[in-house]
């Protein structure tokens, strides 16, 4: 079993044990999204920590979207929920890339693909994102690599 899912189940028991309504509730949401993607499929498999933090990521953002939506339709008690679910998925994340440290990966991408404007953008996010994985979210990278190649 990977390291990550250990993890999650031991914090989820704690967090049953101090009655933590919030963190009991993502934990099992997670582990739950964990179970159904390792039996998808034609066999069933075990998913490793790359795999897991791509999960993750994928339901760290659902929670923002969902927020974002809550927010616009005039339920903030709801967004706040989703808000709290999401900062409990981000401490499973890898760090996020600062705005600097984006910028360098993306000028080295550049420079790795030759690319000139704004047509090669494809080549560089090809480049780039196996570099971000997990660390920043595709539609920042994109916008900076859109910028850098504009300029």
């Amino acid at each position: 079993m990977s390291e990550l899912k250990d993890r999650l189940k031991a914090d989820l028991t704690t967090a049953m044990k101090a009655r933590d309504d919030v963190r009991t509730r993502t934990l099992r949401m997670v582990l739950t999204a964990v179970s159904k993607e390792e039996v998808a499929g034609g066999s069933a498999r075990e998913l490793s920590d790359e795999d897991l933090v791509a999960l993750l990521t994928r339901e760290a953002k659902k929670r923002r979207e969902a927020a974002e939506a809550f927010e616009a339709g005039g339920r903030a008690d709801s967004a706040a929920d989703e808000r709290a679910e999401g900062e409990v998925l981000a401490e499973y994340l890898p760090a996020q890339l600062t705005d600097e440290e984006l910028g360098s990966l993306v000028e080295a991408a550049i420079a790795e693909a030759g690319a000139s404007g704004p047509r090669q953008m494809g080549a560089v996010m090809k480049i780039v994102n196996p570099k971000v994985a997990g660390r920043a979210e595709g539609s920042r990278v994109a916008a900076e690599v859109k910028r850098r190649l504009a300029g």
